[in-house]
């Protein structure tokens, strides 16, 4: 039997349409997990709306430009649809475009990484002081 009284319904009821707030678009995008862990993100600076540091229960809608920041990736997308119901994978990616400046930048961070991980050759043991060092040297960039 299906619950009435959830409290994402109380959300759809005080949203305007073709509005939804901005963790649970993230949530439905497929951008993070839970929508606890988006709020965590926009609470800690991680999300951007159209180059303004947003509050979780911001209202976005189609055309907004949302900077997400997850990890060493910085993704920069363009709200196409808005949903708050979580869908599937195809679902999710309708609902948003990324910018070609973001593919390049992450493919680029993506080559550094690999080619950072390639440069060190791992010997038995703990790594000595001087290859602490230079570990933390690269991991610094």
């Amino acid at each position: 039997m299906p619950r009435t009284d959830s409290r994402d319904d109380a959300d759809d009821e005080s949203t305007p349409p073709g509005k939804v707030r901005l963790d649970k678009w993230l949530w439905a995008a497929r951008f993070f997990k839970t929508r606890a862990l988006a709020a965590e993100a926009i609470d800690g600076g991680k999300v951007s709306v159209n180059d303004e540091r947003p509050k979780r229960a911001k209202l976005v809608a189609a055309g907004d430009e949302v900077s997400v920041r997850i990890g060493p990736y910085q993704h920069v997308v363009r709200v196409r649809d808005v949903s708050g119901r979580r869908g599937s994978a195809s679902v999710a990616q309708a609902l948003f475009e990324e910018t070609a400046a973001s593919i390049a930048a992450r493919g680029l961070v993506a080559a550094q990484y690999k080619n950072a991980a390639m440069t060190f050759a791992f010997q038995e043991g703990k790594p000595s002081k001087k290859e602490r060092r230079a570990i933390d040297r690269v991991r610094r960039r």
